[in-house]
Protein backbone atom coordinates (compact mmCIF):
# COMPACT_ATOMS: atom_id res chain seq x y z
CA UNK A 1 0.00 0.00 0.00
CA UNK A 2 1.47 2.99 -1.08
CA UNK A 3 1.68 6.57 0.98
CA UNK A 4 -1.22 7.85 -1.04
CA UNK A 5 -3.42 5.23 -0.21
CA UNK A 6 -2.63 5.55 3.38
CA UNK A 7 -3.35 8.54 4.45
CA UNK A 8 -6.58 8.68 3.44
CA UNK A 9 -7.36 5.24 5.33
CA UNK A 10 -5.62 6.29 8.27
CA UNK A 11 -8.73 9.24 7.91
CA UNK A 12 -11.01 7.02 7.95
CA UNK A 13 -10.04 5.00 10.39
CA UNK A 14 -9.46 7.93 12.76
CA UNK A 15 -13.36 9.04 11.87
CA UNK A 16 -14.74 5.52 12.81
CA UNK A 17 -13.26 5.98 16.04
CA UNK A 18 -14.61 9.20 16.44
CA UNK A 19 -18.00 7.83 15.71
CA UNK A 20 -17.67 5.52 18.28
CA UNK A 21 -17.32 7.43 20.95
CA UNK A 22 -19.55 10.39 19.97
CA UNK A 23 -22.54 8.02 18.99
CA UNK A 24 -21.51 4.87 20.54
CA UNK A 25 -20.51 5.94 24.08
CA UNK A 26 -17.00 3.58 23.80
CA UNK A 27 -14.13 4.62 24.94
CA UNK A 28 -11.54 6.30 22.62
CA UNK A 29 -9.17 3.14 23.60
CA UNK A 30 -12.12 0.17 22.85
CA UNK A 31 -12.67 2.04 19.76
CA UNK A 32 -8.89 1.67 18.59
CA UNK A 33 -8.53 -1.39 20.12
CA UNK A 34 -10.94 -2.73 17.75
CA UNK A 35 -9.72 -1.13 14.85
CA UNK A 36 -7.42 -3.50 12.61
CA UNK A 37 -4.16 -0.85 12.84
CA UNK A 38 -1.23 -2.15 11.35
CA UNK A 39 1.86 -0.83 13.72
CA UNK A 40 3.03 1.73 11.70
CA UNK A 41 -0.72 2.93 11.49
CA UNK A 42 -1.57 3.03 15.40
CA UNK A 43 0.40 6.52 16.52
CA UNK A 44 -1.16 8.46 13.21
CA UNK A 45 -5.02 6.94 13.69
CA UNK A 46 -4.45 7.82 17.73
CA UNK A 47 -3.29 11.34 17.18
CA UNK A 48 -5.85 12.12 14.72
CA UNK A 49 -9.13 10.69 16.68
CA UNK A 50 -7.29 12.01 19.96
CA UNK A 51 -6.66 15.76 18.66
CA UNK A 52 -10.22 15.46 16.88
CA UNK A 53 -11.87 14.31 20.35
CA UNK A 54 -9.49 16.47 22.38
CA UNK A 55 -11.40 19.35 20.69
CA UNK A 56 -14.88 17.72 19.54
CA UNK A 57 -16.66 20.92 21.14
CA UNK A 58 -14.89 23.32 19.36
CA UNK A 59 -14.75 21.84 16.07
CA UNK A 60 -18.74 20.96 16.01
CA UNK A 61 -19.01 24.51 16.48
CA UNK A 62 -16.98 25.32 13.69
CA UNK A 63 -19.06 22.45 11.43
CA UNK A 64 -22.50 23.88 12.37
CA UNK A 65 -21.68 27.12 10.71
CA UNK A 66 -20.02 25.92 7.94
CA UNK A 67 -23.46 23.98 7.22
CA UNK A 68 -26.49 24.90 6.00
CA UNK A 69 -28.36 22.44 7.47
CA UNK A 70 -28.63 20.68 11.36
CA UNK A 71 -25.64 18.55 12.44
CA UNK A 72 -27.57 15.79 13.22
CA UNK A 73 -29.31 15.65 9.49
CA UNK A 74 -25.98 14.67 8.36
CA UNK A 75 -24.16 11.21 7.61
CA UNK A 76 -22.81 10.41 11.39
CA UNK A 77 -19.92 8.86 9.81
CA UNK A 78 -19.39 11.85 6.80
CA UNK A 79 -19.54 14.08 9.95
CA UNK A 80 -17.33 12.45 12.31
CA UNK A 81 -14.65 12.58 8.90
CA UNK A 82 -15.74 16.24 8.65
CA UNK A 83 -14.50 16.98 12.43
CA UNK A 84 -11.50 14.90 11.59
CA UNK A 85 -10.48 17.37 8.85
CA UNK A 86 -11.42 20.30 10.94
CA UNK A 87 -9.23 19.25 13.65
CA UNK A 88 -6.27 19.07 11.08
CA UNK A 89 -6.64 22.22 9.85
CA UNK A 90 -6.79 24.06 13.15
CA UNK A 91 -4.28 22.30 15.02
CA UNK A 92 -2.98 19.75 13.09
CA UNK A 93 0.70 19.89 12.02
CA UNK A 94 -0.55 18.50 8.46
CA UNK A 95 -0.01 20.44 5.56
CA UNK A 96 -3.15 21.80 4.78
CA UNK A 97 -3.29 20.97 1.34
CA UNK A 98 -2.77 17.49 1.99
CA UNK A 99 -4.87 17.27 4.70
CA UNK A 100 -7.81 18.54 2.52
CA UNK A 101 -7.17 16.21 -0.15
CA UNK A 102 -6.57 13.38 2.49
CA UNK A 103 -9.58 13.56 4.14
CA UNK A 104 -11.81 13.85 0.78
CA UNK A 105 -10.16 10.58 -0.42
CA UNK A 106 -10.78 9.27 2.77
CA UNK A 107 -14.43 9.68 2.02
CA UNK A 108 -14.16 7.44 -0.66
CA UNK A 109 -12.18 4.80 1.34
CA UNK A 110 -15.52 4.75 4.13
CA UNK A 111 -17.63 4.33 1.49
CA UNK A 112 -19.52 7.07 0.43
CA UNK A 113 -17.66 8.37 -2.92
CA UNK A 114 -20.81 11.13 -2.97
CA UNK A 115 -19.87 13.06 0.14
CA UNK A 116 -16.51 13.45 -1.00
CA UNK A 117 -17.51 17.24 -2.70
CA UNK A 118 -19.30 18.05 0.58
CA UNK A 119 -16.02 16.89 2.98
CA UNK A 120 -13.96 19.57 0.22
CA UNK A 121 -16.23 22.04 0.36
CA UNK A 122 -16.29 22.19 3.97
CA UNK A 123 -12.92 22.27 4.90
CA UNK A 124 -12.15 24.63 1.57
CA UNK A 125 -14.56 26.68 3.20
CA UNK A 126 -12.88 26.73 6.55
CA UNK A 127 -9.69 27.51 4.95
CA UNK A 128 -11.27 30.94 3.45
CA UNK A 129 -12.83 31.52 7.02
CA UNK A 130 -10.76 30.47 9.51
CA UNK A 131 -9.97 33.34 11.89
CA UNK A 132 -13.40 34.86 11.40
CA UNK A 133 -15.28 31.44 12.46
CA UNK A 134 -13.00 30.54 15.10
CA UNK A 135 -13.48 34.06 16.67
CA UNK A 136 -16.88 33.93 16.40
CA UNK A 137 -17.84 30.41 18.00
CA UNK A 138 -15.14 30.82 20.61
CA UNK A 139 -17.65 33.25 22.08
CA UNK A 140 -19.64 30.57 23.63
CA UNK A 141 -17.62 28.72 26.98
CA UNK A 142 -18.02 25.08 25.14
CA UNK A 143 -16.36 25.99 21.48
CA UNK A 144 -13.74 28.53 23.95
CA UNK A 145 -12.57 25.61 26.53
CA UNK A 146 -13.77 22.83 24.15
CA UNK A 147 -15.59 21.02 27.21
CA UNK A 148 -19.22 20.58 27.72
CA UNK A 149 -21.41 23.38 29.04
CA UNK A 150 -22.25 21.74 31.71
CA UNK A 151 -18.75 20.71 33.09
CA UNK A 152 -17.71 24.35 32.59
CA UNK A 153 -20.71 25.49 34.84
CA UNK A 154 -19.93 22.76 37.71
CA UNK A 155 -15.93 23.80 37.36
CA UNK A 156 -16.49 27.66 37.62
CA UNK A 157 -18.45 26.97 40.82
CA UNK A 158 -16.03 25.01 42.27
CA UNK A 159 -12.86 26.85 41.29
CA UNK A 160 -14.27 30.40 40.49
CA UNK A 161 -10.44 31.64 40.80
CA UNK A 162 -9.02 29.36 38.32
CA UNK A 163 -11.34 27.53 36.21
CA UNK A 164 -10.67 28.89 33.36
CA UNK A 165 -6.62 27.60 33.79
CA UNK A 166 -7.67 24.50 34.65
CA UNK A 167 -10.14 24.09 31.20
CA UNK A 168 -6.97 25.34 29.64
CA UNK A 169 -4.20 22.52 31.63
CA UNK A 170 -6.97 19.96 30.26
CA UNK A 171 -6.80 20.84 27.12
CA UNK A 172 -2.93 20.53 26.80
CA UNK A 173 -0.49 18.10 25.90
CA UNK A 174 -0.04 15.99 29.10
CA UNK A 175 4.06 15.43 30.06
CA UNK A 176 5.14 12.07 30.78
CA UNK A 177 6.01 11.29 34.53
CA UNK A 178 8.00 8.63 35.94
CA UNK A 179 8.40 7.06 39.14
CA UNK A 180 11.77 6.18 40.38
CA UNK A 181 11.22 2.53 41.99
CA UNK A 182 13.14 3.71 45.38
CA UNK A 183 14.27 -0.20 46.34
CA UNK A 184 16.72 0.19 42.84
CA UNK A 185 17.81 4.20 42.54
CA UNK A 186 16.51 7.38 43.85
CA UNK A 187 15.02 10.45 41.21
CA UNK A 188 18.71 12.05 41.07
CA UNK A 189 20.75 9.16 40.19
CA UNK A 190 18.04 8.00 37.19
CA UNK A 191 17.67 11.18 36.46
CA UNK A 192 21.48 11.12 35.33
CA UNK A 193 20.95 7.61 34.03
CA UNK A 194 18.30 9.18 31.60
CA UNK A 195 20.61 11.74 30.14
CA UNK A 196 23.66 9.39 29.50
CA UNK A 197 22.06 6.28 28.16
CA UNK A 198 18.88 7.93 26.42
CA UNK A 199 19.36 11.43 26.25
CA UNK A 200 16.54 12.33 27.82
CA UNK A 201 15.91 15.56 29.84
CA UNK A 202 13.85 15.13 33.19
CA UNK A 203 13.51 17.51 36.17
CA UNK A 204 11.56 16.67 39.80
CA UNK A 205 8.38 17.49 41.66
CA UNK A 206 8.91 19.40 44.87
CA UNK A 207 6.16 17.11 46.50
CA UNK A 208 6.67 14.03 45.08
CA UNK A 209 10.35 13.25 45.63
CA UNK A 210 10.06 9.98 43.40
CA UNK A 211 8.92 11.73 40.15
CA UNK A 212 10.90 13.13 37.59
CA UNK A 213 8.88 14.86 34.22
CA UNK A 214 10.66 13.82 30.98
CA UNK A 215 11.00 16.96 28.59
CA UNK A 216 9.28 14.70 25.39
CA UNK A 217 7.65 11.50 25.74
CA UNK A 218 8.91 8.56 25.02
CA UNK A 219 8.12 4.82 24.54
CA UNK A 220 8.68 2.76 27.01
CA UNK A 221 11.32 0.80 26.06
CA UNK A 222 13.53 4.21 25.58
CA UNK A 223 13.62 3.54 29.30
CA UNK A 224 16.67 2.80 30.81
CA UNK A 225 15.83 -0.32 33.03
CA UNK A 226 12.33 -0.27 32.54
CA UNK A 227 11.72 -3.85 31.97
CA UNK A 228 14.11 -4.30 34.85
CA UNK A 229 11.83 -2.70 37.30
CA UNK A 230 13.75 0.33 38.13
CA UNK A 231 11.11 2.99 36.59
CA UNK A 232 7.00 3.01 36.18
CA UNK A 233 4.99 5.82 34.18
CA UNK A 234 3.12 7.37 36.91
CA UNK A 235 1.58 11.03 37.17
CA UNK A 236 3.41 12.94 40.05
CA UNK A 237 -0.15 13.86 41.49
CA UNK A 238 -0.98 10.44 42.25
CA UNK A 239 2.37 9.59 43.60
CA UNK A 240 0.88 12.04 46.33
CA UNK A 241 -0.89 8.66 47.73
CA UNK A 242 2.19 6.49 49.37
CA UNK A 243 3.42 10.12 51.31
CA UNK A 244 0.05 10.67 52.53
CA UNK A 245 -1.17 7.17 53.47
CA UNK A 246 1.81 7.05 55.69
CA UNK A 247 2.17 3.22 56.17
CA UNK A 248 4.82 2.01 58.62
CA UNK A 249 7.10 -1.16 58.88
CA UNK A 250 4.56 -4.09 59.86
CA UNK A 251 1.73 -2.28 58.79
CA UNK A 252 -1.04 -4.22 57.17
CA UNK A 253 -2.22 -1.87 54.07
CA UNK A 254 -5.40 -2.57 52.00
CA UNK A 255 -5.31 -0.95 48.39
CA UNK A 256 -8.98 -1.09 47.55
CA UNK A 257 -9.79 -0.19 44.20
CA UNK A 258 -6.19 -1.24 43.38
CA UNK A 259 -6.42 -2.18 39.40
CA UNK A 260 -3.41 -1.41 37.54
CA UNK A 261 -1.61 -1.19 40.59
CA UNK A 262 0.54 1.79 40.43
CA UNK A 263 -0.36 3.03 43.95
CA UNK A 264 0.23 -0.67 45.52
CA UNK A 265 3.53 -0.68 43.52
CA UNK A 266 4.48 2.78 44.48
CA UNK A 267 3.94 1.79 48.72
CA UNK A 268 6.03 -1.47 48.27
CA UNK A 269 8.95 0.44 46.99
CA UNK A 270 8.97 3.16 49.37
CA UNK A 271 8.23 0.89 52.25
CA UNK A 272 10.01 -3.26 51.36
CA UNK A 273 8.80 -4.26 54.99
CA UNK A 274 5.18 -3.65 55.14
CA UNK A 275 3.19 -6.82 56.98
CA UNK A 276 1.23 -7.10 54.53
CA UNK A 277 -0.85 -5.37 51.40
CA UNK A 278 -3.81 -6.65 49.90
CA UNK A 279 -4.43 -5.19 46.53
CA UNK A 280 -8.14 -5.18 45.84
CA UNK A 281 -10.38 -4.54 42.61
CA UNK A 282 -13.41 -5.85 40.85
CA UNK A 283 -12.96 -6.89 38.14
CA UNK A 284 -10.30 -9.89 37.76
CA UNK A 285 -8.97 -8.58 34.02
CA UNK A 286 -7.77 -5.42 35.66
CA UNK A 287 -5.98 -7.74 38.36
CA UNK A 288 -4.23 -9.40 35.72
CA UNK A 289 -2.48 -5.73 35.49
CA UNK A 290 -2.26 -5.12 38.75
CA UNK A 291 0.57 -8.88 38.84
CA UNK A 292 1.71 -7.53 35.77
CA UNK A 293 3.12 -4.42 37.71
CA UNK A 294 3.78 -6.41 40.78
CA UNK A 295 6.01 -8.55 38.64
CA UNK A 296 7.61 -6.11 36.72
CA UNK A 297 8.63 -4.35 39.71
CA UNK A 298 9.59 -7.78 41.79
CA UNK A 299 7.15 -6.90 43.93
CA UNK A 300 4.69 -9.14 45.91
CA UNK A 301 1.30 -8.33 47.43
CA UNK A 302 -2.14 -10.40 47.84
CA UNK A 303 -3.82 -9.41 45.15
CA UNK A 304 -7.94 -10.34 45.51
CA UNK A 305 -11.10 -10.16 43.10
CA UNK A 306 -13.81 -8.50 45.10
CA UNK A 307 -16.35 -5.85 45.89
CA UNK A 308 -15.10 -3.05 48.26
CA UNK A 309 -18.64 -3.05 49.23
CA UNK A 310 -18.78 -6.15 50.33
CA UNK A 311 -16.06 -7.17 52.31
CA UNK A 312 -17.55 -10.56 53.88
CA UNK A 313 -16.30 -12.29 50.54
CA UNK A 314 -12.88 -11.38 51.00
CA UNK A 315 -11.99 -10.06 54.44
CA UNK A 316 -10.52 -12.40 56.67
CA UNK A 317 -11.87 -10.49 59.73
CA UNK A 318 -8.32 -8.93 60.83
CA UNK A 319 -8.49 -4.86 60.81
CA UNK A 320 -5.81 -2.85 58.44
CA UNK A 321 -3.77 0.03 59.96
CA UNK A 322 -3.62 2.05 56.71
CA UNK A 323 -6.57 1.70 53.97
CA UNK A 324 -6.28 3.32 50.38
CA UNK A 325 -9.84 3.81 48.53
CA UNK A 326 -8.81 5.28 45.22
CA UNK A 327 -12.35 5.64 44.50
CA UNK A 328 -14.16 5.14 41.25
CA UNK A 329 -15.30 8.67 39.71
CA UNK A 330 -15.98 11.16 36.71
CA UNK A 331 -12.55 11.11 35.91
CA UNK A 332 -12.52 14.96 35.07
CA UNK A 333 -8.97 15.35 36.38
CA UNK A 334 -7.08 13.11 33.94
CA UNK A 335 -9.34 14.69 30.74
CA UNK A 336 -5.76 15.75 28.99
CA UNK A 337 -5.06 11.78 28.88
CA UNK A 338 -8.65 10.82 28.06
CA UNK A 339 -10.45 13.44 26.14
CA UNK A 340 -13.18 10.95 25.70
CA UNK A 341 -14.53 11.82 29.08
CA UNK A 342 -15.73 15.13 28.02
CA UNK A 343 -18.77 12.91 25.32
CA UNK A 344 -18.93 10.02 27.94
CA UNK A 345 -19.86 11.63 30.90
CA UNK A 346 -22.95 13.50 31.68
CA UNK A 347 -24.40 15.87 34.57
CA UNK A 348 -26.84 12.77 35.99
CA UNK A 349 -23.22 10.53 36.40
CA UNK A 350 -21.81 12.98 38.76
CA UNK A 351 -24.47 11.94 41.64
CA UNK A 352 -24.35 8.25 41.27
CA UNK A 353 -20.41 8.23 41.44
CA UNK A 354 -20.97 10.24 45.02
CA UNK A 355 -23.62 7.93 46.20
CA UNK A 356 -21.03 5.01 44.99
CA UNK A 357 -18.20 6.69 46.76
CA UNK A 358 -20.10 7.15 50.15
CA UNK A 359 -20.96 3.31 50.17
CA UNK A 360 -17.75 2.59 49.25
CA UNK A 361 -16.31 4.84 52.51
CA UNK A 362 -18.67 3.54 54.92
CA UNK A 363 -17.81 0.26 54.11
CA UNK A 364 -14.21 -0.12 54.29
CA UNK A 365 -14.60 2.00 57.50
CA UNK A 366 -15.24 -1.00 59.32
CA UNK A 367 -11.96 -2.83 58.12
CA UNK A 368 -10.27 -0.13 59.52
CA UNK A 369 -8.21 -0.82 62.93
CA UNK A 370 -8.61 2.01 65.95
CA UNK A 371 -5.59 4.62 65.24
CA UNK A 372 -6.07 3.44 61.58
CA UNK A 373 -5.81 5.75 58.87
CA UNK A 374 -7.98 6.04 55.44
CA UNK A 375 -6.95 7.85 52.76
CA UNK A 376 -9.87 8.87 50.23
CA UNK A 377 -8.25 9.29 46.40
CA UNK A 378 -10.00 10.56 43.34
CA UNK A 379 -8.99 11.54 39.99
CA UNK A 380 -12.03 13.93 40.26
CA UNK A 381 -11.61 17.89 40.18
CA UNK A 382 -15.34 18.24 40.97
CA UNK A 383 -16.25 18.88 44.55
CA UNK A 384 -19.61 16.59 44.41
CA UNK A 385 -17.00 14.00 44.51
CA UNK A 386 -14.60 14.74 46.59
CA UNK A 387 -15.10 17.44 49.43
CA UNK A 388 -18.86 16.96 49.43
CA UNK A 389 -18.11 13.32 50.10
CA UNK A 390 -16.08 13.80 52.98
CA UNK A 391 -18.30 16.25 54.87
CA UNK A 392 -20.93 14.04 54.29
CA UNK A 393 -18.65 11.33 55.69
CA UNK A 394 -17.34 13.24 58.96
CA UNK A 395 -20.88 14.83 59.46
CA UNK A 396 -22.35 10.65 60.16
CA UNK A 397 -19.57 8.74 61.74
CA UNK A 398 -18.15 10.97 64.96
CA UNK A 399 -15.28 8.72 65.65
CA UNK A 400 -13.82 9.71 62.06
CA UNK A 401 -11.19 12.49 61.92
CA UNK A 402 -10.39 14.63 59.00
CA UNK A 403 -6.01 14.83 59.38
CA UNK A 404 -5.10 15.82 55.84
CA UNK A 405 -3.31 18.96 57.13
CA UNK A 406 -0.85 16.63 59.43
CA UNK A 407 0.05 14.41 56.93
CA UNK A 408 1.47 17.38 54.54
CA UNK A 409 4.20 17.06 57.46
CA UNK A 410 5.56 13.90 55.57
CA UNK A 411 5.76 15.81 52.30
CA UNK A 412 9.28 17.65 51.46
CA UNK A 413 7.29 20.41 49.76
CA UNK A 414 3.84 22.02 49.75
CA UNK A 415 1.06 21.08 47.02
CA UNK A 416 0.35 23.72 45.05
CA UNK A 417 -3.16 24.25 45.11
CA UNK A 418 -6.15 23.12 47.33
CA UNK A 419 -10.33 23.72 47.15
CA UNK A 420 -12.79 24.77 49.50
CA UNK A 421 -13.42 22.32 52.28
CA UNK A 422 -11.53 19.37 54.03
CA UNK A 423 -9.24 17.07 52.06
CA UNK A 424 -6.26 18.08 49.63
CA UNK A 425 -7.48 19.63 45.99
CA UNK A 426 -5.26 19.74 42.89
CA UNK A 427 -6.48 21.48 40.06
CA UNK A 428 -5.33 19.99 36.53
CA UNK A 429 -2.28 21.78 35.14
CA UNK A 430 -0.83 21.92 38.80
CA UNK A 431 2.52 21.88 38.82
CA UNK A 432 1.73 20.12 35.52
CA UNK A 433 0.24 17.38 37.14
CA UNK A 434 -3.08 15.75 36.40
CA UNK A 435 -6.32 16.96 38.70
CA UNK A 436 -6.20 14.74 42.04
CA UNK A 437 -8.03 15.15 45.30
CA UNK A 438 -7.13 13.19 48.75
CA UNK A 439 -8.23 13.58 52.00
CA UNK A 440 -6.62 11.28 54.71
CA UNK A 441 -9.66 10.63 57.94
CA UNK A 442 -8.32 8.62 61.08
CA UNK A 443 -10.04 6.48 63.02
CA UNK A 444 -10.05 7.86 67.28
CA UNK A 445 -9.57 5.03 69.35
Amino acid sequence: MTANTTAPLLRALASRAVLAVARDGRTLEDALRGAELGDGQRPAVWSLAFGTIRWFFELEACLGRLVSRPLQDLDPQVRALALVGLYQLAHGETPEHAAVAETVEAARALGRPRAAGFVNAVLRRFQRERAALLESVRREPAARFAHPAWLIDALKQDWPGGYEALLDAANAHPPMWLRVNLRRSDAVRYAVRLREEAGLESDGCAFAPEALRLSRPVDVTKLPGFAEGEVSVQDAAAQLAAHLLDARPGARVLDACAAPGGKACHLLERTPSLGRLVALDLDEGRNRRVRENLDRLGLEAEVVTGDACEPAAWWDGQPFDRILLDAPCSGTGVIRRHPDIKLLRQPGDIPAFAARQGRLLGSLWELLAPGGRLLYATCSVLRAENAAVIEAFLRDVPQAAEVTESARLFLPGQPPATGAGPGLALPTGAADTDGFYYACLEKRA
